[in-house]
Order: structure tokens, then C-alpha cells, then sequence
């Protein structure tokens, strides 16, 4: 077992990355920890997918002296994959950061809690 996480530590540290950043997504009330946690499950994501399209032995994609046999070369998907998640990864950050901006201006909290309390009882006073 040992054995096995010391030759794939790239995957084992994105498994830890991600459990790490669900566990905040999960039991944090704060909207900024949140956050924060979500761009850590992004990172274990990343460095999964980065991790398995690398094939030791291979190089990029780029025909160089004529050779075109497709097991001389990595895979370029998953880069291309990642490349995408980031982009997706910061827009939803920007977009998150701006919604909490505006959720801070008027419940004046970052606690979910309480922003639920507050909501509730501008309703009433409706």
C-alpha cells in the first residue's frame, strides 16, 4: 500500500487536495472560506488530470524529425483540459467574489447562518 502512494504521489496529493477543499466546502458557514476551498478541489483536480496525461519517457506533442507514431507522445487532452478548468475556475472565482461582495453590503456578514436569520426576518418585516 505504501508502496503504491510513493510511486503515484501526484495522485495521492490531489485526493488529499480535494478532500481537503470539499471538507470546507461542507463546514464552513463563512462565503470567503467557501471559496477558498472550492479553488483548493479545483487545484486536486488539476493536478489529477495534469498527472495522468504526463507518460514518462514521451514528449509533447510536436512532430520533430518526421516521427509520427502516436506512443512516441503524450496525450494532450488532459492539458488541454486543465487549461479550460482554470479559465472556468477563475470566472466562478470573479463571479463568487462579486456575489459575496454584494451579500456583504447587505446582510453586513459572511456567516451563511446569519445570512439566512436576516433574510428571514426582512421578510417578515415586509
Amino acid at each position: 500500500m505504501i508502496e503504491h502512494l510513493l510511486v503515484n504521489y501526484e495522485e495521492a496529493a490531489a485526493v488529499i487536495l480535494f478532500g481537503i477543499g470539499f471538507t470546507m466546502l461542507l463546514f464552513q458557514r463563512n462565503l470567503i472560506k467557501k471559496l477558498i476551498g472550492m479553488n483548493i478541489m479545483d487545484s486536486g483536480i488539476f493536478l489529477f488530470l495534469a498527472s495522468m496525461g504526463y507518460i514518462e519517457g514521451r514528449k509533447a506533442p510536436i512532430i520533430v524529425d518526421g516521427v509520427q507514431k502516436a506512443e512516441m507522445y503524450i496525450n494532450p487532452v488532459p492539458a488541454g483540459l486543465v487549461l479550460t478548468g482554470i479559465v472556468v475556475s477563475v470566472s466562478v472565482t470573479a463571479i463568487m467574489l462579486s456575489l459575496t461582495v454584494r451579500l456583504y453590503k447587505r446582510y453586513h456578514t459572511l456567516d451563511l447562518d446569519e445570512m439566512y436569520v436576516l433574510s428571514k426576518h426582512q421578510e417578515e418585516d415586509r
